[in-house]
């Protein structure tokens, strides 16, 4: 399960890197952004690294093998939803613009939709309460914000 923590992680540092002229992040925002990812991977990391134990058929349970395959859905519609966002506009290209395609066809908020599969796949693969709690708050943290966006 810590390779899960990596990759998403590694995600959020390469998705920013990735996005054409798109409005600048205040630095104190970026901070406690940095802040917060670094502590939830330390706390994910920390769990099941010293806490979780896990029968020797673990990899084998419907548990883990349902929220394996959660995770890896939400993290590829995660990834193709943000890549449909990151080329909304041509270059120099103003303007809102109604995301198409992928799950935007079922989903306003197709970006949040993955995450929050993402990290539910993640807290059912990893049966932990510290997994369980940052699920949860990522539904009610993106849930609002894809309500904002929605509106």
């Amino acid at each position: 399960c810590n390779i899960f923590s990596f990759l998403v992680h590694c995600r959020a540092l390469i998705f920013p890197l990735l996005i054409r002229e798109g409005k600048p992040t205040p630095f104190f925002t970026f901070v406690l952004a940095l802040l917060f990812c670094v502590y939830n991977g330390y706390l994910q990391g920390r769990s099941l690294s010293n806490y979780a134990k896990y029968p020797s058929g673990w990899l084998k349970d419907p548990c883990f093998i349902t929220g394996f395959i959660g995770w890896l859905i939400g993290m590829a519609i995660n990834i193709h939803s943000d890549h449909i966002l990151r080329n909304l506009r041509k270059p120099g290209e103003t303007g809102y613009k109604i995301p198409r395609g992928g799950m935007f066809e079922y989903v306003s908020g197709a970006n949040f939709f993955g995450e929050i599969l993402e990290w539910f796949g993640f807290a059912l693969a990893c049966c932990t309460i510290e997994s369980l709690a940052f699920a949860l708050c990522t539904l009610f943290i993106l849930g609002s914000r894809a309500k904002q966006h929605h509106q």
